[in-house]
């Protein structure tokens, strides 16, 4: 199973990240959507999961944290990660997904995946472009960050 991974898209959607989709199972927005516009291009590619983040005002609909079971596998799905309450371990986490930094995380820490997929959106910084795939294989779980320029970014 492949779930695609976008944050901080800020009512932007590059042409390209439908590329990097394309045959996923599902899609997880981890906050800063900007628009109800974009969740249903998303959803046009595959079944998506989106939570609220700082910049949502108008996307009162859209919880703060939502748990997601996929391929086996319990993830939480949550804007900022500095504004987690609960252990993620304590309800059987595999992984934490968040956005919010604009920076991609990918790391391991004890038996939970952190895993922010950088942002989508307008580029901050400096820093690229980037959405993450993460791979359900069984007992497995592992994510990966997907760098591109979108044709905006000239």
């Amino acid at each position: 199973m492949r779930i695609g991974v976008i944050s901080d898209t800020h009512d932007q959607l590059p042409a390209e990240v439908a590329a990097v989709f394309a045959g996923v199972d599902a899609i997880l927005h981890a906050g800063d959507v900007c628009s109800a516009a974009l969740l249903g291009q998303l959803a046009a590619i595959a079944p998506t999961t989106a939570v609220r983040g700082n910049n949502d005002r108008d996307l009162t609909d859209l919880p703060e944290v939502a748990t997601v079971e996929l391929g086996g596998h319990r993830l939480w799905l949550i804007h900022d990660l500095g504004r987690l309450l609960a252990e993620p371990a304590s309800d059987g986490v595999a992984c934490v997904v968040s956005g919010h930094t604009h920076r991609p995380l990918n790391a391991r820490r004890g038996t939970i995946l952190y895993f922010n997929p950088g942002a989508a959106g307008p580029r901050r910084g400096g820093r690229p472009r980037t959405v993450g795939l993460l791979h359900l294989h069984g007992r497995t779980l592992t994510g990966e960050i997907v760098e591109f320029a979108a044709a905006a970014d000239g």
